[in-house]
This record gives C-alpha cells, structure tokens and sequence, in this order.
C-alpha cells in the first residue's frame, strides 16, 4: 500500500502564497495519478489539482486555474501544490491522494489517502 502524509498548511493573509508538500512511501512504483483535493467547513470534499507521475500532464479546477500550480519531485516521491493569490474562500482542509491507474479526471477514483493539512486564509 502507500502511505501519504501532507505538510506545509497554515495561516496566510489574503493574497499571500503557500506551498504545500505531500510525501508519498510504500508501493510508490504503482502511483499513476496525484491529486490535491480540500474541504471546506459545511461544504463537500472537492477536486483542486491533479497530477500524472510521469509528468505527461495536469489537470486543474476551474477555480484554481492560473493560481495554483501542482508539480511533483520523483525522486524524492513527492507532489507539490503551490498556491499564489490566496483567498478566504480557499480555507479548507487539504488532502493529497494517489490513484494507481492512469486517468486525471476529477470523477476518477482515488485509492489512497493522507490525512489532511489545514489551509486558512483571513481577509
């Protein structure tokens, strides 16, 4: 199996940037696919950013485009999410996850998990 842990969350004011990290371990030979996820307090999980690992393409929601930018580090089995021109709206909890088949679809099915790092943005 894979084992995800997220970092790099935290306060920000608005407009300011975060990057956000997600260590990937285990079986990382089979990830295909990663993906950043958030959800908001009262609102449902969403799909942020996704990933192919071998970097042949990105996917992103229409209400990132242009500001957030998903990348990864293979060798060091590691996605990141960088995120410029913060906004309240964007408080959430992020996940990362990994999908062990091809496709970056956010309707895709993901098959791992992390356990989340907490965005806040104040006006």
């Amino acid at each position: 199996q894979v084992q995800l842990k997220e970092s790099g969350g935290g306060l920000v004011q608005a407009g300011g940037s975060l990057r956000l990290s997600c260590a990937a371990s285990g079986r990382t030979f089979g990830i295909f696919v990663m993906g950043w996820f958030r959800q908001a307090p009262g609102k449902e999980r969403e799909f942020v950013a996704a990933i192919n690992w071998s970097g042949t393409g990105t996917y992103y929601a229409e209400s990132v485009k242009g500001r957030f930018t998903i990348s990864r580090d293979n060798a060091e089995n590691t996605v990141y999410l960088q995120m410029n021109s913060l906004r309240p709206e964007d408080t959430a909890v992020y996940y990362c996850a990994a999908r062990m088949r091809p496709g970056l679809s956010p309707s895709y099915a993901y098959d791992y998990w992390g356990q989340g790092t907490q965005v806040t943005v104040s006006s």
